[in-house]
């Protein structure tokens, strides 16, 4: 036996062409490999999700809920939304007794007023003596300041009738209310 019997076959050499090939084929992937970390960083800063054109604007297409807190910071409507899940949660906050007979209404932003109409003069009654503790509840619930009172309407009577039967200057069956 001789010495070249005993090596280990080798295959054919690779070619310039083969080498050439892999070189490309390595380089391919660093750059994309570059390129996804640098997409990655990119969309990171401008703070990722899809891109409408060649830069960011405000035609952006947002999630549901980012689209929603920009229109209530844009608009102004922080208290008032706030306020208005409170409309929701009335049961909670006030109890089930007082929930059956006031119903808060409306929030009056420029007093920071919450409007709530009861159904007899005994619950407004009632209710207005309750006012301090609700307004610190709801206070403490919205973040402080959000409702500064809370302004209690007696029952609503019927609508106004005007005719010959009635007394000049009446307001209804709600005009000794007050």
């Amino acid at each position: 036996m001789s010495g070249d019997e005993s090596a280990p076959k080798r295959g054919p050499e690779p070619s310039d062409v083969d080498l050439a090939r892999v070189a490309l084929r390595a380089a391919r992937e660093q750059a994309r490999a570059r390129g996804d970390a640098a997409q990655q960083r990119k969309q990171a800063r401008r703070g990722g999700g899809l891109r409408s054109g060649a830069g960011a604007d405000g035609r952006d297409p947002l999630a549901l809920g980012a689209a929603i807190n920009r229109l209530l910071t844009e608009r102004g409507w922080e208290a008032p939304a706030a306020v208005g899940g409170v409309m929701g949660r009335w049961p909670q906050i006030v109890g089930e007794d007082v929930a059956k007979h006031c119903v808060p209404e409306r929030y009056d932003e420029e007093e920071r007023a919450l409007i709530v109409r009861c159904d007899s003069t005994a619950w407004a009654t009632n209710l207005r003596l309750l006012a301090p503790t609700l307004v610190a509840r709801l206070n403490e619930d919205l973040g402080q300041g959000t409702v500064r009172l809370i302004k209690v309407l007696g029952p609503g009577g019927p609508p106004r009738r005007y005719g010959p039967l009635r007394a000049p200057g009446s307001t209804g069956p709600g005009d000794t209310y007050g």
